[in-house]
């Protein structure tokens, strides 16, 4: 039976001493040791169990990653074409099995295949897969709804509690919706037998299945989650309710939103109300003489107007107004009362007093618009007419659905006054002040014309304008022509053409003029400008030639006395260390005499050739420290990815020169270096435990040192800044910031220089 009194105490932990006690599972167990996805994906690397899958990235997953998991099918709906979700200790995973043999629930079987991005979330594809052996389902973890419902527990097994709102009958799955928390979720499971589907309705219960995400796969974007429970005994009961709605007091439709001392949240009420209009399959409107009430249901017994029953749903706001949702009907043996549409005025309506009630409102006619509504598996033709109203300081709209585009909505002039009878839906805010107002027909015919448009309509107007627009130009016509045709103005029109010749030469010839001098003005102004761009080039030239030669040269220099400093050290003591840092002092005099010739070749940077910018550093780092007691450490921060040349080579060269004042001046053992890619900036930062300097007190180039003055013009020169925080005994840092934007136009702006 689905009926349980009581939900069993701690399932889960039983659960799972019984699974960890068969020899299959613990097989599975056993293959599942490492959760963490690997750090460098490519096709060599096999995946283990589904954590591994499901942390794939969707660019990593499209490498067709190897795949082989070793898990319990925790569902397979027939309707699936062979494809099944798979669960082991670390998580689950959908499998693309597009075959006409599918595993069962509870199978244990051993897929291999290869890794896809999916529509939404990694999965395994072109699988093959062996049972085995069974084994229970594994224990489903207990999470909040809203977790569920954000997709981030997509192919797992998990537990839900919810009350039941809605319950349909298919071939072989009954169908389920469950409300919590303000979301609603459905949920398939088998059809137990004897099941009555209305007798679920209100009920709370534990439903145990797999989140399947429903999605835009174009977009992979998340549109809602559906539950599949594989087994009966997965859904639970935990409480129902205790008796027929339908024998509870009846409530009056306007007190379905106020306080009830005895109202229990998700359970459902009684009401009883007039028809006053229905939308078959979507809502009914009640009406009880104390108010209106909007009414929500699948139902699709058809009603009346007029036809007196009573409904049974879960209260609730939709646009801060009461509605009742998800209801059941019956209808009773009282009379049909065919209501009247009561008069309204717009300041009752936005004072919020008729909302879902049958009313009859005045307004003009501002514009009428006929829409196609698609119906869906290819049902006949139905069309909306909308008609645009106006009522004091309100505009609204009026509709009606028929089974053809005319109707008699279409005979109402533009710019009359009409009356219409139809139901009040109206829009408030969360402050509960009125927004809008919208008027649903009964019919096409649910309308009175209270008078015509006047003749002073915007259509007469424009009308009459147009009349009179042509008449005048008629006019301007004929007396051109009898203009022309005076003979008394001949002799003052032969005038102006000999004025109008006379002007035109002078106006050549000051054409001509004009022109020469302006040939004159390009010509000088080029000669100046070419001046100008040949003394900047010269002047830039010189002072990047400057911070080339300091930053290249110096800092191979003082190597080199590194180098030769610890021979000379190690001379008398250990003649093979000595001869190894000689050779070491050899190397770096020859590779930079290449330094000097390509310097000299084209003045840029090699190093970034053969690596990346973290690359170069590491290597400046280790050929700058080498024999000293110095640990440097470079690590990168953000999306690490290729960077404007101009960029990289000037942050290399900053990141040298502090280098080697590290070497030189700070006596500091731990330097560590940090690239951190940013959006829009890229900063470089290198902080050492040295003894420190002040920085308002630190030498400069008056005193012949040139390394945070070329510091800082690098990092101008690219609309960068450089920070210097230092103190007596506490180190130094050294961050530079660098717009990536700005410096990509200035690389630009250079080229286009040098290429013009």
């Amino acid at each position: 039976m689905i009926r349980v009194g009581k939900a069993r105490p701690n399932p889960a932990l039983r659960l799972v001493k019984t699974i960890c006690s068969l020899p299959v599972f613990a097989v599975l167990f056993s293959q599942a040791t490492t959760f963490a996805t690997p750090a460098n994906i490519s096709t060599d690397t096999v995946l283990t169990n589904g954590s591994q899958v499901l942390s794939l990235s969707a660019d990593d997953a499209q490498k067709g990653v190897s795949v082989y998991v070793t898990g319990v099918v925790t569902s397979a709906e027939p309707s699936w074409g062979g494809r099944f979700f798979v669960q082991d200790s670390t998580g689950g995973v959908f499998v693309e099995n597009i075959s006409e043999h599918q595993p069962q629930p509870g199978d244990v079987v051993q897929v291999s295949g290869v890794s896809h991005p999916g529509a939404f979330a990694p999965i395994i594809t072109k699988p093959r897969w062996e049972k085995i052996g069974v084994a229970p389902l594994p224990p489903a973890k207990d999470v909040r709804i809203e977790q569920v419902m954000a997709g981030v527990e997509d192919g797992q097994r998990v537990e839900v509690t919810g009350v039941v709102r809605d319950v349909e009958i298919g071939t072989d799955r009954l169908e389920i919706t469950l409300a919590s928390g303000g979301y609603r979720m459905r949920a398939y499971l088998p059809v137990p037998p004897g099941i009555n589907a209305n007798s679920l309705i209100g009920d709370t219960v534990h439903a145990r299945g797999t989140a399947a995400a429903s999605y835009n796969a174009k977009l992979r974007h998340l549109i809602r989650v559906i539950l599949y429970v594989p087994q009966v005994s997965d859904f639970i009961v935990e409480k129902s309710e205790l008796t027929n709605p339908f024998n509870d007091p009846i409530l009056p439709l306007n007190n379905i939103a106020q306080y009830r001392k005895d109202g229990t949240p998700g359970t459902r009420v009684h009401v009883k109300g007039v028809v006053t209009f229905q939308r078959l399959g979507q809502d009914v409107f009640l009406n009880d003489g104390n108010g209106g009430l909007h009414v929500k249901s699948h139902d699709t017994n058809v009603f009346a107007v007029g036809d007196v029953i009573e409904a049974v749903g879960f209260p609730d706001l939709e646009n801060f107004l009461p509605v009742l949702e998800d209801a059941v009907f019956q209808k009773t043996d009282e009379p049909r009362q065919i209501p009247e549409p009561r008069a309204v005025s717009v300041a009752q309506v936005q004072a919020g007093l008729h909302h879902a009630e049958f009313m009859a409102i005045r307004g003009n006619v501002l514009d009428r618009n006929v829409r196609l509504i698609p119906q869906p598996r290819g049902g006949p033709s139905r069309y909306k007419t909308i008609l645009l109203l106006q009522s004091e300081n309100l505009s609204f709209t009026a509709e009606a659905e028929t089974s053809t585009e005319e109707s008699q909505l279409s005979t109402i002039p533009i710019g009359g006054r009409i009356e219409v009878s139809g139901i009040c839906l109206t829009e408030s805010g969360d402050d509960g002040r009125f927004k809008s107002l919208q008027v649903l027909l009964p019919t096409d015919t649910s309308f009175r014309v209270l008078s015509k448009p006047s003749l002073l309509t915007p259509r007469n107007l424009g009308i009459a304008l147009s009349i009179f627009s042509m008449v005048a130009v008629a006019a301007i016509i004929w007396t051109i022509v009898i203009s022309r045709k005076n003979a008394e103005l001949s002799e003052l029109v032969h005038e102006k053409e000999k004025a109008k010749i006379e002007l035109q030469n002078a106006h050549d010839q000051l054409e001509v003029r004009v022109k020469e001098r302006s040939e004159q003005l390009k010509i000088q102004i080029a000669a100046r400008k070419e001046s100008e761009l040949q003394f900047k080039g010269g002047l830039a030239e010189r002072t990047r030639l400057a911070q080339e030669l300091h930053d290249t040269l110096e800092q191979t220099l003082a190597s080199i006395a590194l180098q030769l400093d610890t021979t000379a050290k190690l001379f008398h003591k250990d003649l093979d260390a000595a001869s190894y840092h000689f050779e070491l002092a050899r190397n770096i005099l020859a590779q930079s005499q290449v330094d000097v010739r390509r310097s000299v070749w084209d003045l840029r940077s090699r190093a970034l050739e053969q690596f990346d910018l973290r690359g170069a550093l590491i290597a400046s780092c280790k050929q700058i420290t080498d024999g000293t007691q110095i640990h440097a450490e470079v690590k990168a921060v953000g999306r690490v990815r290729p960077l404007p040349e101009i960029i990289e080579d000037n942050l290399l060269r900053i990141a040298q020169e502090a280098l080697t004042n590290v070497i030189k001046h700070s006596g500091a053992s731990e330097i560590e270096i940090s690239l951190d890619y940013g959006p829009q900036t890229v900063a470089l930062e290198i902080e050492d435990n040295g003894r420190g300097f002040s920085v308002d007190d630190c030498v400069g180039p008056r005193e012949g040192h040139f390394g945070l003055l070329g510091m800082s013009e690098r990092a101008q020169r690219l609309r960068g800044k450089v920070m210097i925080n230092s103190a007596p005994g506490s180190g130094t840092n050294i961050r530079v910031e660098i717009p990536i934007t700005v410096a990509q136009e200035l690389q630009w702006s250079e080229t286009a220089e040098l290429r013009s």
